[in-house]
């Protein structure tokens, strides 16, 4: 018994040791240095690790505990002036983006005694999520409660995320949120920090990202809130997976023209299966006329897409603004998808719009959850923006006869979930499957994918106000 004993008070005496340096750090009033370590996939799968540290010198990275190698600085510490956009304040970002392009060959890697989720290839189980920033806009009077998990859940769904145990995370776009000054009389979102400097990021998305950033590497895509009008700076910095350069860092409006538009790449899923990342940040919600400088841009970037989707039997497009997605409105309306990028489709691939070869376009934008089958000559589609920020008005549950998001995209199946929730993609033998899941993690719709054709089936456990379900028109 009284060696039993004092086995106790060792272990209680080195828990108290162990932790004595946080309790006091806690009662003096410090805040620990901000630091994060996570890694990206960039073009063909390079395995990127990036640092965001309030220290002044990047970390080593230890490589499988033999080794390390220097990270670089990607951006520094500084105050970048307010644009002239009504409501913007200056961005201040006091912390250092460290980067480094991990060998071939890794097996192990870790910073500062954190370890790093490194990629399983090929992937068999992707998260994907998008939309994930908590909204508070003056101008659309949104202010979101941040502090409430029930009415911002993407802490939440990262941790059921996580406990899937995925080998990759697929962001769709809009991470950033945090625009305006949260109103006294507003206390759910009382002391938000906001603008498109660090600490909005912080508490946007590495905070409650963490357990999905430490779970498994991240392919990222850049959203609408991504562009250099907004939060385009922070984008950069910390996520974009190409080197950064001052042409393309938003830090100088004069030169926004460079910073919105980013070429297109792929990234293999193995020897058949890619994703193809496509910048549609600046889409606009009309068509573009032959002779606009945005048709330009993207015609540049959609050819580039031909070439790339060239490389495998099969591909997988994934962009910010739906193409072939219903966009919601009031009185459960549904109307057609992104108009600018189908005027410059159009124009390349008349009818179809994607190159042969693209299978499935995957999207976000949308504040809900849309999955889409076409008896046409069309590829399936899913919708992914339901993973966080303010929801949108629901989709129809019965969508109206002849009802298209393109001309001549004859809708054969279309599901639709207008809660919060997360997609999961899976390779099962030769095919892949997806599931929707609301913010638990539980089931509620699963889908095969054959082709370019979704066949989808409800979980037992989803109920008819879970899903909204059509055949639409067959």
């Amino acid at each position: 018994m009284k060696r039993t004993a004092n086995r106790f008070v060792a272990r209680l005496l080195s828990t108290l040791a162990a932790s004595l340096p946080a309790l006091l750090a806690s009662s003096a009033g410090m805040a620990a240095e901000p630091f994060h370590a996570y890694t990206l996939l960039g073009e063909q799968g390079r395995t990127i690790v990036r640092v965001v540290t309030g220290a002044d010198a990047c970390p080593p990275v230890e490589l499988d505990g033999r080794r390390t190698l220097a990270m670089s600085a990607r951006a520094a510490k500084e105050e970048i002036p307010a644009r002239a956009e009504p409501g913007s304040k200056p961005a201040a970002f006091p912390v250092l983006s460290c980067e480094l392009e991990l060998p071939a060959g890794v097996r192990r890697a870790s910073v500062a005694g954190q370890r790093l989720a490194l990629p399983r290839m090929p992937p068999r189980r992707i998260v994907i999520i998008g939309d994930t920033g908590c909204r508070l806009k003056a101008s659309a009077r949104e202010f979101q409660g941040c502090a409430d998990a029930q009415a911002w859940p993407f802490a939440q769904i990262s941790r059921a995320a996580a406990r899937l145990k995925p080998d990759l995370v697929l962001h769709l776009g809009d991470y950033h949120y945090r625009e305006s000054p949260c109103p006294e009389a507003e206390k759910g979102c009382a002391g938000s920090p906001w603008g498109n400097g660090y600490d909005a990021w912080d508490a946007d998305f590495f905070v409650p990202a963490e357990p999905l950033l430490r779970a498994a590497p991240w392919l990222v895509v850049r959203g609408n809130h991504e562009s250099c009008a907004r939060a385009g700076q922070g984008w950069f910095r910390f996520l974009d997976p190409r080197p950064y350069t001052a042409a393309s860092s938003c830090n100088d409006p004069a030169r926004d023209g460079d910073g919105d538009y980013s070429q297109p790449y792929a990234v293999p899923l193995g020897r058949e299966d890619q994703f193809i990342v496509f910048d549609s940040a600046r889409a606009a919600g009309r068509a573009y006329a032959l002779g606009d400088e945005p048709f330009r841009r993207y015609e540049e970037q959609l050819r580039q897409v031909d070439v790339l989707a060239g490389q495998r039997r099969h591909s997988f497009f994934v962009s910010h603004h739906p193409v072939l997605g219903f966009t919601s409105a009031a009185n459960e309306v549904a109307l057609p998808g992104n108009a600018a990028l189908q005027s410059v489709m159009t124009s390349l691939h008349p009818g179809r719009l994607f190159a042969t070869g693209i299978d499935l376009a995957i999207h976000g934008h949308m504040h809900l959850f849309e999955s889409l089958s076409f008896a046409s000559d069309h590829p399936a589609t899913i919708v992914v923006g339901n993973s966080g920020s303010s929801l949108y008005l629901p989709l129809p549950g019965i969508l109206p006869e002849g009802a298209e998001p393109a001309p001549g995209a004859r809708v054969a199946e279309f599901f639709s979930y207008d809660d919060f929730g997360f997609l999961v993609m899976e390779r099962r033998g030769k095919r892949w499957h997806l599931t929707e899941r609301d913010r638990q993690g539980r089931a509620l719709l699963h889908c095969r994918l054959r082709q370019d054709k979704l066949h989808c089936t409800p979980s037992r456990k989803s109920s008819s106000r879970d899903l909204r379900v059509s055949r639409a028109a067959i």
